[in-house]
C-alpha cells in the first residue's frame, strides 16, 4: 500500500513497483443512469442496488426529483435507493431549469424523454457540454414531433424543450457513426410512443455493446425491442414495468485500470462483473490475454496476472470498446512493439477530443505518436522516450482535460516512473475513489 499526498489539485504518483489484491467494483456509471431514468418512467417502484454515487448519477438524480420523482436514498447505504416511477412521461406544470453537467448519459436520454412529456424544459451543462453535439438526436425528435429550441450553438446543447405527447411519425433514421447514445436515447423512449418506434441506423452503428445493454435492460423493465441485426430496431407501444429490485452491474470501464496495472505488475481480481455482463468494456480482459496477460474470467468476476514475458504490442478495431480502449494507450510504454487502436472516433466528442489529448501527453513521454480521425498508434520504444526513463529528473506532469478517463488511464504510467496527474479530482465523474483504491493495491 502506498500514500497519497496530493498538492493542491495535483498528485504526484510512483513509481509504482506491484501490485496485487481484489477490487470490489462501483456500479457501471452507464447502467446507473440508464437504470434511474428507466425507473422513473416506469409504473411501481424499484429499488436499485450498487448505484454509482458519482458527478454524473448526481445530476440525473437531482434532475428526476425536480421533475417531480420521489427518490428514497437507503439511510444505511447511499448505493441503494428506491425510485417511485410516474408509470410514463413526466408532467410538470412549471418551467423547469435542469443542470446536467458534463453528463452525456443524462443530457442524451433526458433529451428524448423530456421531449414526450408535458411542459417546458430547459436542459444546461458545463460549457465543454456545449460542445458535444447533440443535433442527430434532436432532428430524430423533431421529425418524431418533438418542439425543441437551441439556446446557443445549432446542434449543441443548451436546449429549450416544450413537451408533446403528439406523434408525427413512427420511423427515424439515425446516423449510426457518431454516438450509440442518441439510439440508446431514442430506445429508452420508443415504448412510450403512441404508434411505437421504427428506429433505421444509417451506416455502420458504432459502439454496439451500449445498444446491446440498453435493449437488454428494457427487457428488465417489460419492454420487448426487436433488434435486426443494429440496422433497424422496433418497438411497439408498451408500459414500462418496475422489475421490483435491480442490481446494477459493477462498473467494467472501471475494472479496466485495475486489470491492466496487474497486466504490469502483480495479480488483481475485480469483483462485480465477470461472464454474463451486459457491458462490452467486459471484455477487455480478452485484449490483455491477446497482449500476453494471464486471465481468468468467473461468474461474476475477472482475474488478470502479470505476463511472463514482455506485453506485446495490438493493432486493434476497438469501436465496441470505446472506453476501455483509452486504457491501452500508456501500455505502449511497456509492449515490445507500438499499440494501434482504430475506429475510435467518438474519442473526439466525448469529455475532451481524446485522441489529441492522448497523443499530446504521451509525446511529454517521448513517445511516437501518430493520430488520425479516428485512430492512434503511440510507440513507446523510441530512443528519446527510452532516455526519459532513464533520467530520474524526470517527472512528467499530465493534464486531464477534466476528463476522468485521462487521469485514470494516465496513472499506470507510474508503474514505469514517478508522474504528476494535475486535477487528479476529476476523475470523480464515474470513481470518485479511484487513486485510493489504486493506493491500496499499490507498492
Amino acid at each position: 500500500m502506498i500514500t497519497l499526498h496530493a498538492v493542491g489539485p495535483d498528485l504526484p504518483l510512483g513509481p509504482l513497483h506491484q501490485i496485487a489484491g481484489e477490487v470490489h467494483l462501483v456500479g457501471s456509471k452507464s447502467l446507473t443512469n440508464r437504470a434511474l431514468l428507466l425507473s422513473a418512467l416506469s409504473a411501481g417502484r424499484t429499488t436499485l442496488t450498487n448505484i454509482l454515487r458519482s458527478d454524473d448519477s448526481k445530476v440525473m438524480l437531482q434532475a428526476l426529483q425536480r421533475l417531480g420523482v420521489t427518490v428514497e436514498t437507503d439511510p444505511h447505504d447511499p448505493t441503494t435507493v428506491t425510485i417511485s416511477g410516474v408509470g410514463g412521461a413526466f408532467a410538470c406544470a412549471q418551467p423547469q431549469t435542469l443542470f446536467l453537467g458534463n453528463a452525456g448519459t443524462a443530457m442524451r436520454p433526458l433529451c428524448a424523454a423530456l421531449a414526450l412529456s408535458r411542459g417546458t424544459f430547459e436542459l444546461t451543462g458545463e460549457p465543454r457540454m456545449y460542445e458535444r453535439p447533440i443535433g442527430i438526436l434532436v432532428d430524430a425528435l423533431r421529425s418524431l414531433g418533438a418542439t425543441i429550441e437551441y439556446l446557443g450553438t445549432e446542434g449543441y446543447p443548451p436546449l429549450r424543450i416544450t413537451g408533446t405527447q403528439a406523434q408525427a411519425s413512427s420511423t427515424v433514421t439515425v446516423a449510426g457513426n457518431t454516438s450509440s447514445q442518441f439510439i440508446t436515447a431514442l430506445l429508452m423512449v420508443g415504448a412510450l410512443l403512441p404508434q411505437g418506434l421504427t428506429l433505421q441506423v444509417e451506416g455502420t452503428l458504432i459502439s454496439k455493446p451500449y445498444v446491446a445493454m440498453t435493449c437488454a435492460l428494457l427487457e428488465r423493465f417489460g419492454v420487448q425491442v426487436v433488434n435486426h441485426n443494429f440496422e433497424r430496431f422496433t418497438i411497439a407501444p408498451q408500459t414500462l414495468t418496475s422489475p421490483g429490485r435491480y442490481l446494477v452491474e459493477g462498473d467494467a470501464s472501471g475494472a479496466t485500470y485495475f486489470l491492466a496495472a496487474a497486466a504490469l505488475a502483480g495479480r488483481v481480481t475485480v469483483k462485480g462483473v465477470g461472464a454474463g455482463s451486459l457491458q462490452g468494456d467486459a471484455h477487455f480482459i480478452d485484449v490483455l490475454a491477446q497482449m500476453g496477460a494471464q486471465t481468468e474470467v468467473g461468474p461474476d468476476y475477472l482475474k488478470v496476472t502479470k505476463a511472463q514475458t514482455k506485453l506485446q504490442g495490438i493493432d486493434l478495431d476497438l469501436n465496441d470498446m470505446p472506453d476501455a480502449a483509452m486504457t491501452l494507450v500508456p501500455l505502449a510504454l511497456f509492449t515490445s512493439s507500438p499499440i494501434a487502436i482504430r475506429n475510435i472516433g467518438s474519442w473526439r466528442v466525448k469529455e475532451t477530443d481524446r485522441i489529441t489529448a492522448l497523443a499530446t501527453e504521451m509525446r511529454k513521454l517521448g513517445c511516437a505518436v501518430e493520430e488520425g480521425a479516428d485512430y492512434i498508434v503511440v510507440d513507446g520504444n523510441t530512443k528519446e522516450c527510452l532516455e526519459r526513463q532513464a533520467d530520474p529528473d524526470f517527472v512528467p506532469e499530465f493534464d486531464t482535460y477534466n476528463d476522468h478517463r485521462m487521469a485514470m488511464s494516465l496513472a499506470l504510467v507510474a508503474f514505469k516512473q514517478r508522474i504528476v496527474i494535475k486535477d487528479y479530482r476529476c476523475c470523480a465523474k464515474t470513481f470518485p475513489d479511484y487513486f485510493e483504491r489504486l493506493a491500496a493495491l499499490a507498492q
